[in-house]
Parts: C-alpha cells; structure tokens; sequence
C-alpha cells in the first residue's frame, strides 16, 4: 500500500488561510494612537467622565476606567488605552 496521494494534501491551503486570517485579525485590531495629542486626550477623557466610563480620583491624582478597573495618572495614556480597549471590544463582537 502506498502513502497518502500528494495531490490529495491541502496543508499548504491550510497554512496559508491562517497566514491570512492572521493578518486580517492584526489588521482589525491595530488602533491608531499616533494622533492622541494632548488636547484630543482631554477632550476624550472629558467625554468618558461625562459618560461615566471613567471616574477622576483627585486624592489618588488619578482616573480610573470603570470598564476595565485600570487606573491612569496621565490623560494621554488613558485616551490610547480606552481606544485600544474599545478597538478589542468591537473587535471580539461586544461592542461597547
């Protein structure tokens, strides 16, 4: 009896749908946060306080993102990691 017919073998088919959906996933979870300037993170962060997503603690010098229980001393690292963080929301299907 012989081996498996190589015409039959669709593991390189295989591997590259992965390569491919690999990439589609990295693609569609990548934000970008290079234009987080420091007025767009206030005003964002404004927006998020307003809307109770995140919760300033004046005595802590912090704010905290509710929906993640992460807290922040800086406006600019909260605006990336809630863009980030939204971005893996809508990104698993969960939206916000």
């Amino acid at each position: 009896m012989s081996g498996p017919d190589p015409h039959d073998d669709t593991s390189g088919d295989y591997e590259r749908f992965e390569k491919e959906q690999l990439a589609q996933d990295r693609d569609a979870i990548r934000v970008d946060t290079a234009d987080v300037d420091d007025t767009t993170a206030q005003n964002l962060v404004n927006d998020l306080v307003d809307a109770n997503v995140v919760t300033p603690v004046p005595e802590d010098h912090v704010l905290v993102h509710e929906p993640s229980g992460t807290a922040f001393d800086s406006t600019t690292q909260l605006a990336v990691f809630h863009r980030g963080w939204t971005a893996g929301r809508d990104a698993d299907g969960e939206g916000e």
